[in-house]
């Protein structure tokens, strides 16, 4: 039976700023700024080396750092610039305009001009209940019911486990800190655009479509 793309995702779902996976452990991401050593000082280089050396100490879990790097699209910036080339009065103005288009187009098709995005992923792996588990406590609450009630521990276990990568978060992005590196946590729809590009490579060399 032939498998469909969905099955090789590993992602169930994606709520509240957090990435649910098949396995029900959960994941936050968060991008974070680069620090340039080249421009600090000796002495501030090595009190941003041990800085972060001492965050990474502190940490009492994992953490997965992740570098995007892709071409940077101009095609965007182009149709910008066309826009502006027809709104021209001055012939001299088109004739600038349209010179720089030209520039623009041939440096970057002979320069590969890529933009590098810099992401943490946050895990949590909520402790699983065996199936001799679940039959103890059914007999300990035999008062325990499916339906809305399942929903609802289902709901409220959620905002436990959300709460404790939350939590880790919160020492991800403290810790950075002090190291100069500034971090701001991906929403919902940011971690859909996000994950969509990754699994989907492809797209981002179809051509663009400039609404006018």
């Amino acid at each position: 039976m032939a498998q469909s793309t969905q099955d090789f995702v590993p992602i169930k779902e994606i709520r509240d700023r957090v990435v649910i996976l098949k396995d029900n452990s959960l994941r936050v991401v968060l991008m974070a700024s680069s620090v340039n050593l080249a421009l600090k000082s000796a002495d501030e280089q090595q009190a941003t080396l041990f800085q972060f050396q001492n965050f990474l100490n502190s940490l009492d879990f994992s953490l997965q750092f992740f570098v995007e790097s892709r071409k940077l699209d101009i095609r965007p910036y182009l149709a910008l610039l066309e826009e502006q080339q027809r709104k021209q009065t001055s012939d001299l103005m088109k004739i600038q305009v349209s010179e720089y288009i030209g520039f623009i187009k041939q440096f970057t098709e002979t320069t590969n001009i890529m933009t590098k995005t810099f992401f943490l992923i946050i895990p949590y792996a909520p402790p699983t209940l065996t199936a001799e588990s679940v039959g103890a406590l059914r007999r300990f609450f035999p008062w325990a019911k499916k339906g809305e009630d399942a929903e609802r521990g289902a709901l409220e276990a959620f905002e436990e486990h959300k709460a404790q990568i939350e939590q880790r978060a919160g020492v991800v992005e403290q810790g950075l800190a002090s190291a100069g590196v500034r971090v701001a946590r991906l929403g919902t729809e940011e971690l859909v655009e996000l994950y969509y590009k990754i699994f989907n490579p492809g797209e981002l060399e179809k051509p663009a479509v400039i609404g006018r």
